[in-house]
């Protein structure tokens, strides 16, 4: 090879060493969420983000596009299925009629302490892992959200007070509950809550004091019925070719970000859960715990939509479901 060969080699090499370096550095994702900024759910991604381009040193950047702006809450699975965006934030309940597993921690009575949530989701976690994955989607993280309870206009004392309510829910499970405790019952993204409540389509939500902080819930509810009833929880996910584009460096910070967001999502769910009744409160909605005869109709038909699931579910994923039970039980029986 002459020597002027030789340079040129050299130079293309590096041009081109120059020109993926560069490329690298110009990796963006989009993600997109369905919730607020305000949300501890948001702030959780926002960490998340943040540590995903503090340690790749801006290699890899997110894009984050909150409150359902770029894409409504229920279509983000889809979204990121399909490259649209590469990363995003979805609940997994939403999705039941895909599968029976989306909707377990949904359903009545099978979750209804973070405990409890955190052992399903310990459970579900490497189902998931390959259900996702047959959607080209891979999992990071799992983050809880608080507990669930009535928002009315008027107390509800008793079962009878639920007849007729008009009632926002937000999966196939909750809806099933609510209409057989004598709500009239409707499935709708947070986005549409407002609008929900202006038209008179709804008078009434079950869902967490965060949601109710949110979409500020004093303006349409005077009256917070807390009855735990069930833990369910929001997923990040990201795109698998978009994942696997990157370099394995960068895919390792991705991934030890997700475990990160899982671990500190669970403890602001928890600090937020402290926190949002005293912030309802201080706007008016007066907050009390289910009577015996509202927690005993809920009982009751969680256990109803469980023996309705298992006849739904395949063997491996009662499996899933038996195998959490078993820890459940056993650490409930260590307790007492």
């Amino acid at each position: 090879m002459s020597t002027l060969t030789h340079r040129i080699a050299i130079t293309t090499g590096i041009l081109l060493l120059s020109l993926t370096g560069a490329a690298q550095a110009e990796t963006q994702w989009i993600m997109a969420t369905g919730y607020p900024q305000e949300s501890f759910f948001t702030k959780n991604i926002e960490k998340f983000i943040e540590e995903i381009e503090t340690k790749s040193h801006g290699e890899l950047t997110i894009n984050l596009r909150a409150n359902g702006t770029l894409i409504k809450h229920d279509a983000i699975k889809r979204a990121v299925q399909t490259g649209q965006v590469q990363i995003g934030e979805i609940r997994p309940s939403v999705y039941g009629n895909e599968d029976p597993m989306y909707i377990l921690d949904s359903l009545p009575g099978v979750a209804t302490t973070y405990k409890q949530a955190h052992q399903l989701m310990e459970a579900q976690a490497p189902f998931f892992e390959k259900l996702f994955g047959k959607q080209n989607i891979v999992p990071l993280a799992y983050v809880a959200w608080p507990g669930q309870g009535f928002f009315t206009q008027m107390p509800l004392n008793s079962v009878d007070d639920m007849k007729g309510k008009k009632i926002r829910i937000y999966s196939q499970p909750t809806r099933e509950m609510a209409e057989q405790l004598g709500f009239q019952a409707t499935i709708l993204p947070f986005a549409e809550i407002a609008q929900a409540y202006s038209t008179g389509m709804i008078d009434s939500l079950f869902t967490s004091p965060q949601t109710g902080i949110d979409v500020q819930i004093w303006d349409y509810a005077k009256d917070f019925t807390y009855t735990g009833t069930m833990h369910t929880k929001n997923a990040i996910i990201v795109n698998e070719r978009a994942l696997d584009s990157l370099d394995a460096s960068l895919q390792k910070i991705v991934k030890d970000a997700g475990k990160h967001a899982t671990e500190r999502g669970w403890l602001m769910s928890q600090e937020a859960a402290g926190k949002n009744n005293k912030i309802i409160s201080e706007h008016g909605v007066a907050i009390s715990q289910a009577s015996d005869d509202i927690q005993k109709a809920i009982s009751d038909i969680g256990d109803s939509m469980l023996e309705a699931w298992r006849k739904s579910a395949p063997p491996e994923e009662q499996e899933v479901l038996d195998n959490y039970l078993e820890v459940r039980n056993t650490s409930s029986n260590q307790a007492d």
